[in-house]
């Protein structure tokens, strides 16, 4: 009985504690590059588009929370910038400006970027990232065990700071609460890759925004379940895709697929920011 009365007791005490004061989070997207597929087959291990183009967009973003600061991909690395895209490459990448000269737009140093988070290690996620090495990298431990094993397909390269650098990495194990308050979480969706996470940002206004990584890369892919043939598990991407739709449906949230034009074009235009 006495066990009994000091967990009642904790649990109101609990109860009338004050609830912690919500952070102000903003978030901006970023212009992070573009790809030109012209064999859109690329995405579809089914063949299901078979003769046709597209132009992707490589989106990124920019969280503050409070005082805090975080990148969510770091999109096409600055070596292609300028560079005109292609007709004959499978898909041809396009850099028209920089995540630093972004930020210096809306006063941003880089160095208050205290967090990178990365969805995944592709090239069109992670490619500007080392410009950051003074912020903790968050990437997938699935992801980090891979560029450690120096598996086919993969490169630490962009992430060198944090490969051999001697900068802060923490690999997420599952879904990881950012900021500690629920309003930042990187979301575990492995299959893209083994790592592969994907981000939720719940803001007041604008109420709850799920940004994909590459759980899906454009609309007509993610309405029909398609899955790329570089994906390192069909059935995990599958089950990483079931869980986005059930949360976005649940949550009623702001989908944006990274790729997607049209989804990143639900927030406001660079410099204005969502809140």
């Amino acid at each position: 009985m006495a066990r009994i009365a000091a967990v009642a007791a904790l649990l109101l005490t609990m109860g009338q504690a004050p609830a912690p004061k919500a952070a102000d989070v903003e978030l901006w997207r970023l212009d992070c590059g573009g790809v030109q597929v012209n064999d859109l087959n690329a995405f579809s291990d089914t063949l299901a588009y078979t003769g046709r183009t597209k132009r992707l967009v490589a989106s990124c973003y920019l969280i503050r929370h409070g005082g805090d600061y975080m990148l969510w991909d770091t999109g096409l690395p600055e070596a292609v910038l300028g560079k005109a895209p292609n007709t004959t490459d499978a898909m041809s990448p396009v850099l028209t400006t920089t995540i630093k000269r972004q930020l210096a737009q809306i006063g941003v140093a880089p160095e208050k970027i205290g967090r990178v988070g990365i969805s995944h290690y592709h090239f069109d996620h992670s490619g500007q990232a080392a410009g950051f090495p003074g912020a903790t990298l968050l990437i997938g431990q699935g992801d980090v065990d891979a560029l450690k094993a120096g598996t086919p397909g993969t490169s630490a390269e962009p992430l060198k700071p944090w490969f051999g650098g001697g900068s802060k990495i923490e690999g997420v194990e599952g879904d990881k609460d950012v900021f500690g308050d629920g309003s930042v979480t990187m979301l575990t969706m492995p299959g893209h890759t083994a790592g592969h996470h994907a981000l939720l940002v719940r803001l007041k206004g604008k109420g709850p925004v799920l940004i994909s990584g590459d759980t899906a890369h454009f609309r007509e892919n993610y309405g029909s379940n398609g899955i790329p043939p570089f994906n390192v598990d069909r059935a995990q991407s599958l089950a990483s895709l079931d869980r986005f739709k059930r949360l976005a449906g649940n949550l009623k949230a702001t989908v944006i697929l990274q790729h997607e034009a049209g989804d990143v074009a639900k927030l406001p235009a660079f410099p204005a920011s969502a809140r």
